[in-house]
Formats: structure tokens, sequence, C-alpha cells
């Protein structure tokens, strides 16, 4: 491990955007395979379905290798795999996505099918908490070309089960974002936030900058990729402005082809703007490349410097849903880490 290495995976840092469905490498696809089918797949066959093009085949990618989550044991193996990988990079708080959408579409909209697996992921949080010494935060994501009255569903389940689980604390809006902007699910926004849920959402990432406004004009606190906000100076502006964080997917964005390298993804442009800027990893078992290697994408390809690196870690921190007091604590750690 080079010295640069060496200092990004020592240096405390939160992940804001990551799926956990993303983290399922094609090693615990064939685990997961050889649990529950007859002909359970080959290492060569899952790696197969890790292999896409553009973003559409990335979303076909992505629903086969979820369709393999059959059990909350299922969810609780591909949670603490996810741990692991994150404490080994120096992650000290994390906030995962759950496709809570997805899950209820796999089971026939069953209502009872949601519990058992949330059981089963605060069982590995749980687990996290005492071994690793590693906070995370659950938001439930609907997905937005679905039917509102199913992203209904989701933020409900959220709204509902954050009375007795303060590890969920938001809901977010992913799936495709050229099948439906974030309009339409205004008033389910409102209402999770009025009971007290915290408000991401996809943007830009595959559509212009007016999904990032459209985004903002619902309520959202993040936003998830914010890729075309370049394009509009009045919106960097805005973000700026109102301290917006923007949840940054560098390499994901170059692997489903809506950016054409990570040397020219606007990372280095917002960050010299002055927003709140966080480098995120996404999927990384579909993308290749884990947080700690954003990290160091970035020294390497935009020319990061160790301050600059130090500022992004801090960046997550204050971007996170954490207590202020933890933020503080987390904060005089990264400004005093060499």
């Amino acid at each position: 491990m080079t010295e640069i290495q060496e200092f990004i995976r020592g240096l405390p840092k939160a992940e804001l955007h990551l799926h956990l469905e993303g983290t399922i490498a094609p090693a615990t696809l064939v685990e997961l395979s050889a649990r529950h089918d007859k002909y359970p797949l080959t290492h060569h066959e899952a790696e197969a379905l890790y292999r896409f093009t553009d973003f559409t085949e990335f979303i076909e990618s992505f629903k086969a290798v979820t369709r393999r989550l059959r059990d909350p044991e299922d969810y609780e193996i591909v949670a603490w795999h996810m741990m692991e990988q994150l404490a080994a990079q120096g992650v000290v708080h994390a906030e995962v996505f759950i496709s809570v959408g997805v899950i209820y579409m796999w089971r026939n909209f069953d209502p009872r099918c949601f519990e058992p697996i949330f059981a089963a992921l605060e069982r590995a949080r749980e687990r996290a908490a005492r071994e690793l010494g590693l906070s995370l935060y659950w938001i439930f994501d609907a997905v937005r070309h679905f039917t509102v009255e199913e992203a209904d569903r989701v933020f409900r389940k959220a709204a509902e089960l954050r009375e007795f689980y303060p590890s969920i604390v938001a809901i977010g809006l992913g799936g495709d974002e050229r099948r439906s902007g974030s309009e339409p699910f205004r008033h389910l926004y409102a209402r999770a936030q009025a009971a007290g849920l915290r408000l991401t959402n996809h943007a830009g990432e595959t559509t212009g900058p007016e999904a990032i406004w459209e985004a903002l004009d619902i309520g959202s606190e993040r936003i998830g990729h914010a890729l075309s906000a370049i394009q509009d100076e009045s919106l960097l502006a805005e973000l700026k402005n109102r301290g917006i964080a923007v949840e940054l997917n560098p390499t994901s964005n170059v692997c489903t082809g809506v950016c054409p390298s990570f040397a020219t993804h606007p990372l280095r442009h917002y960050f010299d703007r002055g927003l709140l800027v966080t480098i995120n990893s996404d999927d990384p078992a579909f993308f290749g490349s884990d947080l700690a290697n954003e990290f160091l994408l970035a020294h390497t390809q935009q020319r990061f410097t160790r301050d600059e690196l130090r500022q992004l870690a801090a960046n997550s921190i204050r971007a996170s849903f954490l207590p202020e007091t933890e933020k503080s604590s987390w904060l005089a750690q990264i400004n005093t880490f060499a």
C-alpha cells in the first residue's frame, strides 16, 4: 500500500450514497445462489451478471442481482459483508439506501414481507456497531419509475418503523429519472418530513439541471449525483448559497456512460466553487471502485491534495444526518489527522 493509500484508509470519513444491494460482490452472489438454487451459479456466471455498457443495462444488472436475495438471512449476510468492507476503508459512519420498493416488487407487494428482512439488517448493523465501531443509518429508497402509490407504501413504512428503529433516518427516490421526475412525489416528501424523516433525492444523473431544480423544489436536502448542475451557473450558486450537499459518484457516472472519465467529472469544479461536495461509491460491486478508491482517484485524476482530501472527509461528516455532537467529535479528529 502506498503512503497516500494509507493516508486515505486512515482518514475518518462517511459514505452517504451507497446502495446495500450494490455492494453484493460476485463471490457473495455465488454464496447466495448456493443457499437457494438447484443449479447454483458459478463464479463466471455470477460475474457475467455485472456486465453492462450504459445506464439502462446497469438497471437490468442490478435487478438480476437483487432477485437472488430470497430471505432475511440473505440480507443479513449481505449487510454484514458491506459493513466489514466499509470499516476496512476507514469509514466511520455510513448512510445506506435499502431498495424497499424492489423488495416489495419481488414479493408481490405483500405488506408482511419487509419486517423480518429489516430485523435481519438491524442484527447486522448492531453487530457492526459492537465489533467494528461503525455507525450506520438506513435510508428507505423508493423507485421513481414505479408508481406514486408504490413509493407511498415505502415512505409510509419508513415513518411507521422509525418509531421503533431510530436508525431509519431518511427517505430517497432512486430509479430511472428519465421516466419520472420529482414533482409527482411532492406530497409524499412533505408527509415524510412531517414524520421526522430527512429527505434525499437522486437528480441530474441522466437528466438535465431542471431535474435538480425540481428535486430542490419538493424539499430535498441532499442531491445524489447532481452531474448536470455543471450546465447551470444559477443552479450552482443556489446549491452553494443553500448549503445543499451533493453526493457525487464519479466512477459510477463513468461506468453508466453519463460521464466520459473520472478526470472530466465536475467533482473538482464543484469543490472549487465551494459546494458542499461529498464523494461516494454508489454501487461498488458493480462499478469496481469503493470509497477509498474514489478518494485515491480524486488525488490521482483530479489532483486533490491531502488537505483537500481531508476537506472531502470533513464534508461527508457535515453533510451526514449525525447529531451535531457526533459531527463535532469526528470533525476534530479529521482536522488533526496527518
